[in-house]
């Protein structure tokens, strides 16, 4: 097998497998995080039409569902104040539709005519995108349909019905999406932990072919962080909007602060587990205090994804990590380039995972003592 290899040259072949088995992971991932959202635009969407067409007597009231989820849409950012502009953007199309219709009738220049008022009075009462875009749509639904003169203005009225229930539906939120934030922190340290852990035998063993499974793993763990990122946003996003979910607002604040150091660590997790790779590879021997140090931090790293779990902050974990980096400053140091990098590596990765136990960057840099014969 070729140097190449683990300088990032993997087969085609090989790469885009990899690059399937990610996809359709992320894929998965992303279906699961938006299906407590599919549910509730679907009952919206229900529960809208039936309050118009069953309470309310309205024939064929399909403004009622679009209103509801098309206000809901498929994020929770913004939502109260995007229901009621998709709301009132809605109306105001309709009712002006609505009003030129029953004067005018039905045709291209009607609709060129309604399609301009709808947009300008957009325009005119706020200006956002989403609001003229919704005056205009909804006007040209009306023009298209010419619907009983007699109906004309229920329609007006499904429409603010269906935003109703979708200003009540978005501040339901599931308590679970607010879990997921922590779950998916504790699932990326949880993943480095593992990380460090194959590491330190492949500097024990030296074998060339776990340490290729090993980089090829490592290489795989990019969407980690960004389904870690979309949940923390959706979780602020999510207690921003829900009065019935503001206790929880700490805890997913807390979690959001921890996206960038953990980035960090696993990226430079990664950068370890190269070097660990190249030294197997070309069958350069690392001294055995580095694995056992490795083996160390694997453990802290694993206190830490029991504290996260647990919805605690790391503090407990200090101790270990701390112990870790102390150790590094006593080391003996080795002729070669790799495991001077190795050393680098670990130092670094003990400094974000400190970061991660709550302590400010020049706090945690500062309690890595200088390497040993420096």
């Amino acid at each position: 097998m070729a140097s190449g290899t683990i300088g990032g040259m993997e087969p085609p072949l090989d790469r885009a497998w990899q690059r399937g088995r990610t996809s359709l992971r992320a894929r998965r991932a992303r279906l699961r995080s938006k299906r407590f959202l599919v549910v509730q635009c679907a009952l919206a969407g229900g529960a809208a039409w039936f309050i118009s067409a069953e309470v309310l007597q309205h024939p064929t009231p399909f403004f009622a569902p679009i209103a509801a989820v098309v206000g809901l849409g498929t994020s929770y950012g913004q939502r109260p104040r995007r229901v009621a502009e998709i709301t009132f953007g809605v109306a105001v199309g309709i009712f002006l539709a609505d009003l030129l219709v029953l004067g005018l009738g039905s045709g291209w220049w009607q609709m060129s005519i309604v399609i301009a008022l709808a947009m300008s009075a957009g325009i005119w009462l706020s200006g956002t995108q989403l609001f003229v875009t919704q005056s205009a749509v909804q006007s040209i639904i009306i023009v298209a349909l010419v619907a009983e003169p007699a109906t004309a203005f229920t329609r007006w009225l499904d429409a603010l019905v269906g935003g109703g229930v979708a200003l009540l539906a978005a501040t339901l939120v599931p308590a679970a999406a607010l879990r997921r934030p922590r779950e998916n922190a504790a699932a990326v340290v949880r993943k480095v932990a593992r990380l460090l852990r194959a590491a330190s035998e492949v500097m024990r063993d030296g074998e060339s072919e776990e340490a290729l499974e090993l980089l090829a793993d490592a290489r795989s763990t990019d969407h980690l962080i960004r389904e870690l990122r979309d949940a923390a946003d959706e979780g602020m996003s999510m207690v921003a909007v829900s009065p019935f979910r503001r206790g929880h607002a700490p805890g997913v604040r807390r979690v959001a602060e921890l996206v960038e150091p953990l980035d960090r660590a696993l990226r430079t997790t990664r950068v370890l587990v190269r070097q660990t790779s190249v030294s197997a590879y070309h069958r350069l021997p690392v001294p055995a205090g580095y694995a056992d140090l490795t083996a160390d931090l694997a453990a802290a790293v694993d206190l830490i994804a029991a504290e996260l779990t647990e919805n605690h902050l790391a503090v407990a974990a200090r101790v270990p990590l701390l112990r870790v980096a102390e150790d590094t400053g006593s080391l003996e140091r080795s002729d070669l380039l790799v495991a001077d990098a190795i050393l680098a590596q670990l130092r670094s990765l003990v400094v974000d995972l400190l970061m991660v136990t709550g302590l400010e960057q020049l706090e945690a840099t500062d309690s890595i003592p200088p390497p040993r014969g420096s």
